[in-house]
């Protein structure tokens, strides 16, 4: 552990937070206004403090437990959903982003971590929100960097873009680094969930891998008021047949002994991929459980940051703030 702590809002499955407990992070609290989530959460990490709320509905007064941390992160929905359904107001993405920034004046962290779409970094529709986030944080004392990782560069069997606003106080703003790839070659699909394939004892499950030699597309995870779970648009769909992959449904379980595999027969003769493995595709490990029912349980698997991004930015915020983590000098306190 490095002694840094770290507020984690919309939290949903808990991709962001457990990567930051692996670069050695101590949460205070997560929140989240998803009832399933909010269960993922305390069934994976019970000793997690864990509060039910809405993030604009969050005042961290009432929680001291939540100021004067190391690290406030934010893994905000990547669509119009979650947090968003059923609310009128067109604009409450945006509201969502500057509440994260607007909870930095009361937390007062060494550091801000917000994630989203790529577009957050560089697209023309989010540069009011960049403006502004400009202002509010620079006049608190915090330099920061936009930029743009892709889970498939530290290890993630899956092309997944997102973007970063990562804040650090300003004397210690220069020792950031943004992270840097961690792996050379890509992990595919077939690798990641070859073993599991086969672990009801399908015969094909060697030569669907073999086919299944790619990254997965981004995985989606939609809105509460869409309909059942699938794996993405249709540019994604087309990229999973070409896998043997029916991306119109999520599955329930994983081949049988007698299921045949022939993708030219269509949907039915092709392998559907099941929350368990979309979660393997997010770098979950597979002992990871979440709760819900199965729509439910893929949408959170799809909004969630992978944990090794999160691992990957926790390193390169601890290392700007304490120094290497592999030379941290025992007794460092936040309030270092």
């Amino acid at each position: 552990m490095t002694g840094l702590t770290f507020v984690d809002v919309c939290s949903g499955a808990g991709g962001l937070a457990l990567g930051l407990e692996r670069a050695g992070f101590e949460p205070r609290l997560l929140l989240d206004e998803d009832d399933a989530a909010v269960t993922t959460l305390r069934t994976n990490r019970p000793q997690w403090n864990v509060l039910h709320t809405d993030l604009l509905d969050f005042d961290p007064a009432e929680h001291p437990v939540s100021l004067d941390v190391d690290l406030l992160a934010a893994g905000l929905p990547r669509v119009k959903s979650n947090a968003t359904v059923g609310r009128t107001d067109s604009g409450m993405e945006e509201r969502l982003l500057e509440a994260a920034v607007y909870l930095v004046h009361a937390i007062r962290p060494r550091a801000v971590l917000i994630e989203n779409v790529p577009g957050l970094a560089h697209a023309d529709e989010y540069q009011r929100f960049r403006d502004f986030a400009r202002a509010e944080l620079a006049h608190l004392g915090y330099d920061f960097s936009w930029f743009v990782m892709n889970a498939v560069d530290f290890g993630v069997p899956q092309n997944r873009k997102q973007g970063v606003l990562l804040a650090v106080e300003r004397q210690r703003a220069k020792a950031f680094r943004p992270p840097t790839p961690t792996v050379r070659e890509p992990t595919t699909v077939g690798t990641a969930l070859g073993p599991s394939m086969a672990s009801r004892g399908w015969q094909d499950a060697a030569r669907w891998a073999a086919q299944a030699d790619q990254p997965a597309p981004t995985l989606v995870g939609g809105s509460k008021n869409r309909g059942g779970a699938d794996l993405g648009p249709t540019g994604a769909k087309r990229k999973w047949a070409t896998m043997g992959v029916n991306a119109h449904t999520v599955g329930d379980l994983v081949p049988g002994p007698d299921f045949i595999w022939d993708p030219q027969l269509g949907r039915d003769n092709m392998v559907k991929i099941t929350v368990e493995q979309a979660a393997l595709l997010q770098g979950f490990p597979g002992a990871w459980e979440i709760a819900g029912r199965k729509t439910a349980r893929y949408r959170q698997v799809g909004h969630a940051t992978p944990p090794p991004v999160g691992e990957a930015l926790g390193r390169a915020v601890a290392e700007a703030l304490v120094g290497d983590p592999a030379t941290f000098v025992a007794g460092y306190t936040s309030a270092t």
